[in-house]
C-alpha cells in the first residue's frame, strides 16, 4: 500500500489575511513539501498541471525536477498532465529528463483535464476534447515503446522514423490514466493495461468499487493480468493533532475554492454542513487526527481495492507550516498504521 501527497500548487488569497503568496513563493514551498514527504517515508508526490492565476504549476515536471536531486526514494508524478492540450513528444522528453535526474523515479499521470483553460491557450478546440486525448495517448505510448517513432494522426503533424530523446532510466516509463470516474476512461485504462488513478472527491468512496471491478475486467479481457495493475485514489484531506482542529483549519480554504468552482460549474454553495458530511467515515474527505485518517484509508483499501492513496493537500491556500505538519503526520504516523493493517489483512486473505 503506497501513501503519498498531491497538490495543485494553489495561490488563492489567504482566508484570514486576504493576502496572496506569489507563484514563485508557492512553488518554492512545494519543493520543500516534496523534500519533507521523502524524509518522512512517503511513497509518491504528485503535482497537477493548471494554466490559471490561482494555480502556480503550469509545468509539473520542472517543479518535480527541482526536488529530484534533494530526495532519495519518493516517486515523482504529474497529477495530472493535461495530455489533450500537450505535445506528447515534449511530455515524454520532460519526464524522461526528470527520470534521469531522479534516477528512475518519474511517472506520468495522463488525463483529459477537468479544467479547460489550456485548450484555448494552446489553440485546441474543446469539441475535440475526447478525440485529442485518445490520439495523443496513442502517440505517447508509441514513444514509450520505441526509440524511433513512425506515427500519423489528425491533430498533430506526422512523425516518420524519428528518434525521441532522452530515453528514460525506467523501461517503460510509467504512464497512469487519471479518471474522475468516467466508465469510458476506466475501460480504456484496463484495455491498455495501464495503471488507474481515480479522483474520489465526492460521494462515498465505496461507490467507486464497481469502477475498479470494471477496470480489472477490461484488463483481463485484453489479456492483461489485473493482479499486477495498481489502482490509486486522489482525495482531499488534512491531518492535525485532533479531528476538530483538522476540520476547523481545513474548512475555510476548502470552502473558498469549492464555492468558486461551484460558481464556475453550476454547483450549489459549499457549506460547513456538506463539509462535515463529507468527512464522515463513509465520506470522501480524509480530514481528522492520525487514527481517523488511517482508518478511512484502510477502509478504502479493503472495500475499493486501491493500492495507492494520495492525500490532496491543501485545497486553497493554507499556511505552509500547517501543510508541512500534515505531511509529517501522514508519513510518520498514518502511513505506518495503514501499512501494518493492510499487510496483516492481505496475509489473512491470501
Amino acid at each position: 500500500m503506497e501513501i503519498g501527497i498531491s497538490t495543485f500548487v494553489e495561490t488563492t488569497p489567504d482566508v484570514n489575511t486576504c493576502e496572496t503568496v506569489s507563484h514563485a513563493q508557492r512553488i518554492r514551498e512545494v519543493v520543500e513539501e516534496i523534500i519533507l514527504a521523502d524524509q518522512v517515508g512517503l511513497d509518491v508526490f504528485g503535482v497537477g498541471e493548471h494554466h490559471r492565476e490561482d494555480f502556480a504549476a503550469s509545468s509539473p515536471a520542472i517543479v518535480l525536477a527541482a526536488a529530484a536531486q534533494q530526495t532519495k526514494r519518493i516517486r515523482l508524478t504529474s497529477a495530472v498532465t493535461v495530455l489533450s492540450s500537450a505535445d506528447p513528444v515534449r511530455v515524454f522528453q520532460d519526464f524522461a529528463t526528470l527520470d534521469a535526474i531522479s534516477n528512475g523515479r518519474a511517472e506520468i499521470m495522463a488525463g483529459r483535464g477537468s479544467f479547460i483553460e489550456s485548450f484555448p491557450l494552446f489553440g485546441y478546440d474543446l469539441q475535440d476534447y475526447n478525440e485529442l486525448f485518445e490520439e495523443k495517448l496513442d502517440l505517447l505510448l508509441k514513444i514509450r515503446e520505441s526509440e524511433k517513432v513512425t506515427w500519423e494522426g489528425k491533430h498533430r503533424a506526422a512523425i516518420h522514423d524519428l528518434g525521441v530523446y532522452p530515453r528514460p532510466v525506467q523501461d517503460p516509463l510509467p504512464v497512469w490514466i487519471g479518471s474522475g470516474g468516467n466508465q469510458e476512461s476506466v475501460v480504456r485504462a484496463g484495455l491498455l493495461g495501464l495503471p488507474l488513478v481515480l479522483a474520489i472527491i465526492g460521494g462515498s468512496p465505496v461507490q467507486f468499487a464497481p469502477l475498479v471491478d470494471l477496470y480489472k475486467r477490461a484488463a483481463a479481457h485484453a489479456g492483461h493480468d489485473p493482479s499486477t495493475l495498481p489502482v490509486a485514489s486522489h482525495s482531499h484531506g488534512f491531518i492535525a493533532d485532533t479531528t476538530e482542529r483538522a476540520a476547523d483549519q481545513f474548512f475555510p480554504s476548502t470552502q473558498v475554492v469549492m464555492s468558486k468552482l461551484g460558481r464556475e460549474r453550476g454547483w450549489g454553495p459549499y457549506t460547513r454542513e456538506s463539509f462535515d458530511a463529507a468527512r464522515s467515515f463513509e465520506g470522501a474527505l480524509y480530514v481528522g487526527d492520525v487514527q481517523t485518517v488511517a482508518d478511512k484509508i484502510i477502509h478504502l483499501r479493503k472495500n475499493v481495492g486501491v493500492t495507492r492513496f494520495m492525500l490532496h493537500v491543501p485545497v486553497g491556500s493554507m499556511p505552509h507550516d500547517l501543510v508541512m505538519n500534515a505531511i509529517e503526520l501522514l508519513g510518520k504516523e498514518v502511513a505506518p498504521i495503514v501499512r501494518e493493517e493492510v499487510t496483516k489483512w492481505e496475509n489473512e486473505n491470501n
